[in-house]
């Protein structure tokens, strides 16, 4: 059984990856599910919680994205369109043991999307940017409906809402601007969420006080992270989010060839 310390511990935990989803347009359960096993929550639990706890946090740092015009709703409907479906494909495939070599191509383009930004933070967009002026690369459709198939299939495989991939494949194979790219981001991310919600919620892995705690934290700093984000300039914001990725791809790759590594 819980207790009220840890309960407290499970509401900052909220407030910390509120912030930087919102920061940094990804929904968040990539970095709750580590820190809550740190503070004593059940493994499946652990996983679980966060994805419901997202969903409410995603919307609405989108809808300030939304306020201030970067939205692309395109983006966003093609990019559900293609995702949902590959997540569950994902899912599926979680019962099989191939899955490895997808993970490892993933923890290398996190680590190679980081390092990008921090070489290159000024290749970051302009500070405001609208949607309505964005201009599309060569083969766009093509290059978004390979962006949603790989992020819904690891998402689907990690049981996560895909941000921590989505926003860079927006901003470096999309082309979009890093601010338009985190507003997208986690639009998309709140839907991708819902199937692993779902199948969580039928296996009977989520306790919903956890995840209420959780999105009590989660949804006004979701929204906080996203004002900070939008008044930070392209370049500056760039580079933090480059730090930030770099280290989560380290990480990552990391705890896939020494799963009892233990860094946090």
């Amino acid at each position: 059984m819980m207790i009220w310390q840890q309960y407290i511990e499970i509401f900052l935990i909220g407030i910390g990856v509120g912030f930087l989803g919102g920061l940094f347009g990804k929904g968040g359960s990539a970095i709750a599910t580590p820190l809550l096993s740190l503070v004593g929550v059940p493994g499946f639990v652990a996983v679980a919680a966060p994805l419901p706890a997202t969903i409410p946090g995603t919307f609405i740092a989108s809808l300030k994205y939304r306020k201030s015009n970067y939205l692309d709703n395109t983006v966003v409907l093609w990019s559900v369109l293609i995702g949902i479906p590959a997540t569950i494909i994902g899912s599926y495939l979680t019962k099989y043991t191939g899955a490895l070599p997808l993970l490892i191509l993933t923890g290398i383009l996190v680590l190679v999307f980081g390092i990008s930004f921090i070489v290159s933070p000024k290749k970051s967009g302009d500070d405001n940017q609208p949607t309505s002026i964005l201009i599309r690369p060569s083969y766009w459709k093509l290059r978004l409906t390979l962006i949603a198939s790989f992020v819904g299939l690891v998402s689907g495989l990690l049981a996560n809402s895909g941000g921590f991939l989505l926003a860079p494949s927006f901003a470096k194979i999309l082309k979009l601007p890093i601010k338009n790219a985190f507003a997208c981001s986690l639009a998309v991310s709140m839907f991708l969420a819902i199937p692993g919600t779902i199948v969580h919620v039928y296996l009977g892995h989520i306790d919903w006080i956890i995840t209420l705690v959780l999105a009590t934290g989660s949804i006004p700093f979701s929204y906080i992270g996203a004002g900070v984000a939008i008044k930070t300039k392209s370049a500056k914001l760039a580079l933090m989010y480059g730090i930030i990725l770099t280290i989560l791809g380290i990480f990552f790759l990391i705890k896939l060839f020494i799963p009892s590594a233990s860094l946090i």
